[in-house]
């Protein structure tokens, strides 16, 4: 199990709410910590993919289950 810092439920939204949800955790958290996500949107991990590609922090699993994703992601 990967431990984290932070748990967020952006389950039933469509983008781009669970970014912004993401993007707002990341914002209050420290280096190094990790956020997980609950998704229901299918094309979360399209945003979700770029985002951590330009802002440097790292999806460091993907989960899916039935009809949500569980990101874990770590910032930098």
């Amino acid at each position: 199990m990967i431990e984290f810092s932070m748990e967020v439920d952006a389950s039933g939204l469509l983008c781009p709410l669970p970014l912004l949800r993401l993007k707002k955790a990341l914002t209050g958290m420290a280096s190094d910590d990790v956020v997980k996500i609950i998704v229901t949107d299918p094309a979360a991990h399209l945003d979700f993919g770029v985002y951590a590609n330009q802002s440097g922090h790292k999806i460091i699993d993907l989960i899916k289950q039935d009809n949500q994703q569980i990101f874990y992601i770590k910032k930098k």
